[in-house]
């Protein structure tokens, strides 16, 4: 891993807020909150306007429920009514935002919060906002995706962000992550887990999800300076119109994509894909969607298919490099890759502190970020990974230099059972059963 201490910032003397001041962070022990408050279920606002008292209501609440409900008991601490009401308002704002969010409005005491995968471990997210200081109109936060499935909270963690979108819509940025697609909620738990949690009423939380899910942005850029994605880089999609017959005047032209070609797609092309689909597909022409969820940086130049995950890209240093001069950026921070897929991935680092500088070119640098310590929450076997989470802040006047911070899991974690078959799923998201993701549309 390289690093430059001119450029990276590990050990920051301060941050936002109340929290400790050092870069690695312990966190054990967190108190619940008094059940007098927590346990009365949540209710939506009569104006629809939520507060910040709301949403620390919400935080409580999820907090002490994981800790002492059974997760059937979850409709009474967030009735179907406000989820129906959180997610409807919540996909109006996302769905209305660009594939590709230019955050620029920044002030000189504004800083920008970046967080990586976070799979349903709701108490390390908790922690997180509270060390790195909660959203605030200086405070900008970017979620890479990936909120839910493998840990058990998936469903409260999702809320939880949507909940600060609604009631921050400018300052709080979800992107979509891999995980957020019905193929791999299927797999992977969340669906299992709404089902369990809302009973009766669970295929209609799971459809309405699946509904926000689609509405996640793919990408965004910070400040003119940082690309920030769920897998990262993706491709151009070349096409060539394809010959009229005479006389058909109003025959549409068709087009089909160039054989064997692989280049770096554009940002244009990035704005025209067509985000709103349960799978991202990795064949025909709306291929940007997968690439930019599915992707993995390699140590090896080029451009090339990603065949260990069966779809998306793999991309070398000079890929980087031109990117980042391309479109006049100094880093590119993505997420998707945690301790378990790491260690399957020779001449990249691992992911011990939550976080990775895998290309370090002459146009900036490749950080992949990953906000889940001790990860995945169940493990077949005594010895565990044992991985620190991490989020990177981003502050004036360039928004271009990180500092790194990471955090250590939340312990002990509430007993709970999960919602997949861990020993026997697909580890990593590798192989993906394609023909299943084909009848998931």
């Amino acid at each position: 891993m390289s690093n430059d201490s001119n450029n990276i910032i590990t050990n920051p003397t301060s941050r936002d807020g109340d929290a400790d001041a050092s870069s690695s962070t312990t966190a054990t022990n967190n108190p619940s909150p008094s059940p007098l408050v927590a346990a009365v279920g949540a209710s939506w606002p009569l104006d629809g306007e939520l507060s910040l008292e709301w949403i620390h209501h919400i935080m409580s609440a999820l907090d002490w429920s994981s800790r002492n409900l059974p997760p059937s008991a979850f409709p009474s601490v967030f009735p179907v009514p406000v989820f129906d009401a959180l997610v409807l308002t919540a996909s109006k704002i996302l769905h209305k935002e660009p594939n590709c969010l230019q955050i620029e409005t920044l002030d000189s005491d504004s800083t920008v919060v970046v967080v990586g995968d976070l799979h349903g471990q709701l108490h390390d997210l908790l922690f997180l906002l509270k060390d790195a200081g909660f959203p605030a109109q200086n405070r900008i936060f970017v979620f890479n995706g990936d909120y839910v499935d493998r840990g058990a909270w998936g469903l409260e963690t999702f809320l939880l962000l949507l909940a600060w979108k609604v009631f921050l819509p400018h300052r709080v940025f979800l992107l979509r992550g891999n995980h957020e697609s019905k193929y791999c909620t299927s797999v992977y738990g969340f669906e299992k887990e709404v089902l369990t949690k809302y009973g009766d009423k669970g295929k209609h939380v799971y459809r309405k999800c699946l509904g926000c899910f689609e509405g996640l942005p793919l990408a965004s850029i910070i400040a003119g300076r940082v690309y920030t994605a769920h897998g990262g880089l993706f491709r151009s999609i070349p096409v060539t119109p394809s010959k009229r017959s005479k006389g058909k005047k109003n025959r549409r032209i068709s087009l089909n994509p160039e054989p064997n070609t692989l280049c770096l797609g554009s940002l244009e092309e990035l704005s025209k894909a067509r985000r709103s689909v349960l799978d991202p597909p990795w064949e025909g022409l709306n291929l940007i969607p997968g690439d930019v969820l599915w992707s993995d940086p390699s140590m090896s130049p080029g451009l090339s298919p990603n065949k260990e995950r069966g779809i998306g890209l793999l991309w070398g240093p000079d890929c980087t490099e031109e990117f980042l001069n391309k479109f006049k950026l100094k880093l590119i921070i993505r997420s998707h890759e945690g301790p378990d897929a790491r260690e399957k991935r020779p001449g990249l680092a691992g992911m011990d502190e939550g976080y990775t500088i895998d290309h370090d070119v002459e146009s900036g640098k490749l950080i992949t970020l990953f906000s889940a310590p001790d990860y995945p929450q169940f493990q077949p076997t005594e010895e565990r990974y044992e991985n620190k989470g991490a989020y990177v802040v981003l502050k004036p006047p360039d928004f271009d230099n990180p500092e790194f911070h990471s955090f250590e899991a939340i312990t002990p974690r509430p007993k709970v059972n999960p919602y997949y078959d861990y020993e026997d799923v697909i580890d990593s998201d590798e192989d993906l059963d394609l023909e299943s993701m084909v009848t998931s549309f």
